[in-house]
């Protein structure tokens, strides 16, 4: 199967979804939708054994070739394992979203639709290889997870949550589009690979950096990296399903691909490194602090995934160093890179088991607050096992995959104390404290995740429903990503060597040429001597205290004023915008068309004479024109004594009758100028609006002041300013444009090329059908649209109360 079309068959069989929901009522649409991402990672499953031993794959699909456009699918270890995420865990989701959706209550194709939508835009994201196409497919992840996360459109939580994510995440992207037109002017191309090759001849162009912090801020937004995190808690209100697949595996892990593809790029820069580590720590510390201020599960999770996110972001900034030195320590830092891979993939097993056991409690207790939870582990043990599981590895307690991955982590924070920061060799201390006390609290919200929803006292009062197990289909999903996260710590270097090592390989090229040549191997045990594992120990003495202690020290958070938060001061941003948009729209929204017509008249004249003004375009000449004829002069004559009729008469049949005299007129210029075609549209134009004026006025009310030409006085000044204005302005350009012709009329290559290319006799029907033919169809495309508008409102029926009677207007 071509790569190209893997990436799309998720939106190929999205366009079935929508059949299958309507007329296979009896079956789930789930069962139907868990075929592609089987298929799919089966497919990719076939590529792991070449890709381990250094072979890459390319798939190409023209797109616009004209603008040297396509799809191109790059298949090497970094995009492998991605795709493998993405198709394992959604087929993971969309089983767990069997059991977890009711086929009854919920819209299941349109869930569906946008689930699969989502796939195919991920899948793109990292398998392309044109800038472009790679920009293509990350705003349709923020448009496919839009729909996702306002799934439950009625709410207003949901709409709120969706709409943030939207902006945030779109404001990024557009950002990132800025950096990689730059990438494009400065490599003369916007292949990735060719990019990375010219990597050492661009770093030193003074718009490089433009280029790297315009990148950053779409894969910071996407991430949901310091400041831009707040879009992930509000994104919550989404169905559990979606929140297990986007937050937890997919969508958010975008940035750090993105992070990961472009660090053969960027990371020569040590502003690269600078930014990804300390905005990665940041986030780390950030989110893990103000998780457990959460009481909302889902909340829990999101602000650990936020911390989590940092936490791998900060290990890809480490790891870029290895751009930087020689020797032994391009292993040493290289190394960062392969904690950051392993964390990732760790995280999505324990982070998505983590969120199905969320919706589960909320499914079956029918609450997410953790306040009002307790005591459940005797009514949902396996539940509680499987969050036990996930937890553990959260908080890095082993035999827990968590662990691992953590460990390497404390390590690589540790080894920076081998790179030279430019006289602030000092400050690297910072970056092993702040990990560590983030690590504190990572141990704390994920025992307060676990226990007090499992252990302690059993409220039943407080819950809308009694509590019980949920049904063996919806753990099927947590306990298989639960198993994972065992059988990882077990035998860590199989998955090592067969998922994370031909990942580092892609992104540290310059460093290794061969899979085969990353030697790291992931050990439980370093012995005595490591500096990591007695950090290991103290988070786990001092984050068990504060544990326990959490009602005393809790009340820290209240110091935090909302409204000075991040969260509620985009809240405040967005209201006050919303309300003084409302204010000024007011001003100049009055509902009256003749005041929208005076702004854009008056818009008319300041531009385009301005600008006509300002470029000293105005030119008259008497060249090349044609002799004025008496039937012209007779015509212009009655045009003019037409349109003054409009103006001044106080009868609307002697206005429409002049009216369609102004129309009839201009139809015989159009004669004269032998332009038959012209004539015979402006006569039909003319006829069906005649009569449709004397039909519409007839119905209408007697006159009002202005038509009766009762207006004040600076009334009628500024109309006839306004249009004498007009009408000068349009008349000076026509004559401009005639007097300075800076190309050839475009008329000349028509009346060459009518027949001899086009094929045809008739040059007007050959300009609007072949010449302009898109701009003819854009044009009945509108007038179909008119047309099912008009046919909708005739066809409608509304209902209105008249006192206790309803009538049906037809």
């Amino acid at each position: 199967m071509s790569l190209v079309f893997a990436i799309f068959t998720p939106v190929i069989a999205a366009l079935l979804i929508p059949l299958l929901y309507k007329r296979v009522s009896a079956i789930h649409t789930g069962w139907f939708v868990l075929l592609i991402p089987v298929a799919l990672v089966s497919l990719y499953a076939t590529y792991i054994p070449p890709i381990i031993d250094g072979t890459t794959y390319k798939d190409e699909l023209p797109w616009i070739p004209s603008l040297g456009l396509s799809f191109i699918s790059y298949l090497d270890g970094l995009s492998l394992l991605f795709s493998l995420l993405i198709t394992g865990i959604g087929a993971l989701v969309v089983l767990y979203s069997i059991f977890y959706l009711d086929k009854k209550k919920e819209k299941l194709g349109n869930f569906y639709v946008y689930l699969l939508l989502f796939m195919s835009a991920m899948l793109g994201v990292v398998q392309s290889d044109h800038l472009i196409s790679l920009y293509f497919f990350w705003e349709l992840t923020s448009i496919s997870s839009f729909l996702l996360i306002g799934y439950w459109y009625t709410k207003d939580r949901s709409r709120f949550g969706a709409l943030k994510s939207m902006m945030i995440t779109v404001f990024g992207g557009l950002m990132m589009l800025g950096g990689f037109v730059i990438l494009g002017i400065l490599g003369d191309t916007y292949s990735i690979r060719e990019l990375i090759a010219q990597a050492p001849d661009l770093v030193d162009h003074k718009f490089f950096v433009w280029a790297l912090v315009l990148v950053l801020l779409g894969a910071f937004t996407k991430s949901a990296q310091f400041p831009f995190y707040i879009w992930l808690p509000d994104a919550m209100e989404a169905p559990t399903p979606v929140s297990a697949y986007l937050h937890s595996a997919t969508m958010v892990k975008a940035g750090l691909y993105l992070v990961a593809r472009f660090t053969p790029i960027f990371a020569l820069s040590e502003v690269w490194v600078w930014l990804v580590t300390g905005i990665g720590i940041l986030t780390l510390l950030w989110g893990s602090f103000f998780a457990v201020k959460q009481t909302d599960l889902k909340a829990i999770l999101a602000f650990s995934t936020v911390s989590q996110l940092g936490l791998i972001m900060s290990l890809l900034g480490i790891g870029s160093i290895a751009y930087h030195v020689t020797g032994d320590l391009v292993t040493t830092f290289t190394f960062a890179t392969f904690a950051a891979i392993f964390h990732l993939m760790n995280h999505a097993t324990f982070k998505g088991s983590l969120f199905m056991i969320a919706g589960i409690v909320d499914h079956e207790t029918g609450t997410r607050d953790i306040r009002k939870l307790g005591g459940l582990m005797s009514l949902m043990p396996i539940s509680f096992t499987i969050a036990l599981i996930g937890s553990l590895s959260m908080a890095g307690v082993p035999p827990f995959n968590g662990f691992l991955s953590k460990e390497m982590f404390l390590d690589a924070v540790l080894n920076l104390k081998n790179f030279d920061l430019h006289a602030l060799d000092s400050w690297w201390i910072l970056f092993p404290i702040i990990a560590w006390i983030a690590s504190v609290f990572t141990f704390v919200y994920s025992l307060y995740f676990v226990f007090h929803t499992f252990r302690g006292k059993h409220k039943p009062e407080q819950l809308p429903k009694a509590a019980h197990e949920a049904p063996v289909g919806m753990l099927l999903s947590p306990g298989i990503l639960a198993s994972l996260v065992v059988i990882i710590f077990f035998v860590p270097n199989f998955f090592g060597n067969t998922f994370i090592k031909p990942a580092v390989a892609a992104i540290q090229p310059l460093a290794y040429q061969v899979p085969a040549d990353v030697g790291f191997t992931i050990k439980a045990w370093h012995g005595f001597d490591s500096l990591a594992m007695y950090m290991t120990l103290g988070v786990f003495l001092v984050g068990y205290l504060l544990f326990k202690t959490i009602p005393k020290w809790s009340p820290i958070y209240k110091t935090f004023p909302t409204k000075l938060s991040l969260n509620g001061m985009y809240d405040g941003l967005m209201r006050l915008g919303d309300s003084g948009a409302n204010r000024f729209s007011s001003i100049y929204m009055t509902g009256s068309i003749r005041s929208y017509f005076v702004y854009m008249f008056t818009a008319i004249i300041v531009l385009l004479g301005g600008t006509m003004w300002i470029k000293d375009a105005f030119v008259i000449s008497y060249e090349n024109l044609a002799p004025i004829r008496f039937f012209e002069i007779l015509i212009s004559i009655i045009l003019i004594v037409g349109t003054i009729t409009i103006l001044v008469t106080k009868s609307r049949l002697t206005a429409i009758i002049a009216l369609g005299a102004v129309g009839y007129t201009v139809a015989l210029f159009y004669i004269l100028f032998k332009a038959p075609d012209l004539a015979l549209t402006q006569l039909v134009i003319e006829t069906v609006s005649v009569a449709l004026f004397l039909g519409a006025f007839y119905h209408l009310p007697q006159m009002n002041k202005h038509e009766k030409g009762k207006e004040d006085r600076g009334f009628r000044l500024g109309n006839f300013l306004i249009a004498l204005g007009v009408g000068v302005m349009v008349t000076l350009i026509a004559i401009s444009s005639h007097s300075q012709k800076l190309i050839p009329s475009i008329s000349e290559y028509y009346k060459e090329t009518v027949y001899s290319e086009a094929g045809g006799g008739n040059i007007v029907n050959v300009i609007l059908v072949d010449y302009r033919g898109f701009d003819t169809l854009f044009e009945i495309s509108v007038l179909t649209i008119a047309s099912l508008g008009i046919i909708g409102m005739i066809t409608l029926r509304l209902a209105k109360k008249k006192g206790d009677r309803k009538v049906e207007n037809k």
